[in-house]
């Protein structure tokens, strides 16, 4: 698994036909053959400091991704905005790419992705809690890669074991990320309706006072809210809710944003996610828009659970977890 920038390079490695990471501190050096103990000298180097540790973990990953990784290896990224996977080969070694410094993808190597994606509502419970981590890379266990080549290959798949080697792993191990995506799987279980009064629970929680539109009304809003809850005060915050598997386009936002006077603050939700032309259509509209996807709407409301109102979270039950904290 290799995902840069927490996945947000989804589309550049699919585009590229790369998967590469960042590590900009040691990039230059980061060839075939180097030693840990070299990368870390380096590391340590140009961040004094950081945690030794921390050091590592970070050193550790550039390693695995250059000398572990050879060709014709199964290699799988995932967007966690959209929920999908892509699956492909290796197909060369890793190299330094200096143009693309910035984009968290110094270091990156050829890959022959799949044409198909594989969602992430496809797989077997077991195999979505072994693909929780938060590690730029890690490898996964056989079971997981082998039932996400058999679902980009179209092929039928059987329910993964549990691999017998892993019942000695840490149980809390990326407990936080496996948390979240587990919050994720089951807010995209709601119906459009659910969908809509959750995100507008959110926004109660969040201080303003809302107006959910009746299905099948032709308000050109799905959600109105405000801090009166009339629309009288500022700001006026006009909420499309889209909870499809598709991603909007830039004609989507065109049209939300058709109509909308200049005083409004528009919110678009959408569960499928938004095409890069969709992101550049709103960052340049006239008329502030904010843009949520899964990923956002989901930490969305962990951050303002506990003050959701019973409505809210009888859509979605949470509860508090402690754990110690390794710092």
């Amino acid at each position: 698994m290799v995902r840069s920038d927490g996945g947000k390079r989804y589309d550049d490695f699919r585009e590229r036909e790369v998967a590469g990471i960042g590590f900009p501190e040691i990039a230059a050096i980061a060839k075939p053959g180097v030693d840990r103990k070299t990368l870390l000298k380096e590391f340590l180097a140009a961040r004094p400091g950081v945690k030794e540790q921390s050091a590592i973990a970070a050193v550790s990953q550039v390693y695995r991704f250059v000398n572990e990784i050879d060709t014709d290896d199964l290699v799988v990224t995932y967007s966690p905005t959209n929920r999908r996977y892509l699956v492909g080969r290796a197909r060369g070694a890793a190299a330094y790419h200096p143009e693309w410094t910035g984009q968290a993808m110094e270091i990156s190597r050829p890959v022959e992705w799949m044409p198909v994606e594989v969602g992430r509502d496809q797989l077997s419970v077991t195999t979505r809690n072994t693909l929780g981590s938060v590690l730029t890379v890690f490898k996964l266990s056989g079971t997981a890669g082998n039932e996400l080549l058999a679902i980009a290959s179209g092929q039928p798949t059987q329910l993964p074991k549990i691999d017998a080697a892993s019942k000695g792993v840490d149980p809390l191990q990326d407990i936080e990320a496996l948390a979240f995506e587990r919050i994720k799987d089951q807010i995209n279980q709601l119906d459009w309706e659910d969908m809509q009064e959750l995100v507008a629970g959110i926004l109660r929680a969040m201080g303003y006072k809302t107006q959910v539109s009746p299905k099948g009304s032709d308000l050109g809003r799905d959600i109105l809210a405000s801090p009166d809850g009339f629309g009288f005060e500022q700001p006026r915050i006009i909420v499309e809710v889209k909870h499809r598997k598709g991603t909007m386009s830039s004609q989507d936002i065109r049209g939300f944003l058709g109509g909308r006077h200049k005083d409004d603050r528009g919110l678009y939700v959408s569960t499928g996610g938004f095409t890069k032309d969709a992101r550049y259509e709103a960052d340049r509209s006239s008329v502030p828009l904010t843009l949520w996807t899964l990923e956002e709407l989901t930490k969305a409301l962990t951050d303002n659970y506990e003050r959701t109102d019973s409505r809210t979270k009888s859509l979605i039950a949470l509860r508090t977890f402690y754990f110690p904290s390794d710092s």
